[in-house]
């Protein structure tokens, strides 16, 4: 079984006592480890998966603990590595009654946007493995050079990449820097993972299945539309596979589309999915593939936090049931 890394921010994610009010009226907060990169790596050590975070901490208290939240959870940090030179990032969530969230960063930058290309070793990665990323480290800074020398680098030893957009557009300058971002990265990949509320705004397409066909662009194999509490839609070249969501009483929906990817991408691994055999082995297990994923998202609502409230394996499999 191949191994999962994930590239980008890990943060604390300050999570609110209080549901249904702005942010600026929460008087209190729990802290939790967070970073969507952070939060996949960590759904697919807990089902068992073997999975190591790429990325860059400060050399304070929240590093200390998010190294060991993450370890607690399974996840290889030994390349995670340390600096004086920025604080680590800080993420202040609202949460409305619904459970859907507002944030507010705290990073100008911070210390996982120093990560350096010349700090990714292109030994680490072989074939088997995958390597997954999301949008919000590819602002302009020495992370985003990482970033295509991870990519380069598993490509070239035959690592399959996947790419969730994750939109934050309190991260960016304008929204035109973030879709650019994005449009600049999506050929790179070759699962891309969006949900339907990002979808015409990454694309600038209205028609949802133009939209998706516009993704399949440069290496892009496949693309998996999640759509919440409804589930999620899988294309491959000239097929849809849907597939319906589960019924779950959600307390927070931090983490829920780092759930369904984690387990997702932790199907792929278990089947040795490489770049060559990925279509024929979506069009071959679809229907398993999308329903474990679909319910590790819908449990992942059912907690608060991201990682506090990942599912077991057992878990998932009962809610199938």
């Amino acid at each position: 079984m191949g191994n999962l890394f994930s590239i980008g921010e890990v943060l604390i994610d300050f999570i609110p006592h209080q549901k249904g009010i702005a942010l600026k009226d929460v008087e209190s907060f729990t802290r939790v480890p967070g970073g969507a990169p952070a939060n996949v790596a960590a759904a697919v050590a807990k089902f068992g998966g073997t999975a190591s975070m790429i990325t860059k901490v400060g050399q304070d208290a929240f590093g200390d603990f998010l190294l060991e939240r993450l370890a607690e959870a399974g996840v290889r940090i030994d390349k995670i590595l340390r600096t004086k030179e920025a604080n680590t990032g800080l993420a202040f969530v609202s949460l409305r009654e619904d459970g859907e969230r507002d944030f507010s960063f705290y990073r100008n930058p911070s210390a996982d946007l120093l990560l350096e290309a010349s700090e990714v070793n292109e030994d680490w990665f072989g074939q088997g493995d995958v390597l997954h990323f999301g949008s919000v480290d590819l602002v302009e800074s020495p992370m985003k050079k990482a970033h295509y020398n991870a990519i380069t680098a598993a490509k070239r030893n035959g690592a399959i990449i996947s790419f969730d957009p994750n939109v934050r557009l309190p991260l960016w300058d304008n929204p035109k820097q973030c879709r650019e971002a994005i449009q600049e990265f999506i050929p790179k990949a070759h699962i891309i993972k969006v949900s339907d509320d990002e979808l015409e705004f990454i694309t600038g397409i209205a028609n949802e299945s133009l939209a998706v066909a516009s993704l399949f662009t440069g290496d892009v194999l496949a693309v998996v539309l999640t759509k919440g509490a409804k589930g999620a839609d899988l294309y491959v070249q000239n097929e849809k596979y849907p597939s319906p969501g589960y019924s779950v009483k959600v307390e927070d929906t931090t983490g829920a589309g780092d759930a369904f990817t984690g387990a997702f991408l932790y199907q792929l691994l278990k089947r040795d999915a490489v770049p060559s055999n990925l279509e024929a082995l979506f069009n071959e297990h679809h229907q398993e593939l999308l329903a474990f994923a679909n319910a590790s998202g819908a449990l992942a609502t059912t907690g608060k936090g991201a990682i506090s409230s990942l599912p077991t394996k057992d878990e998932v499999l009962e809610l199938m049931e």
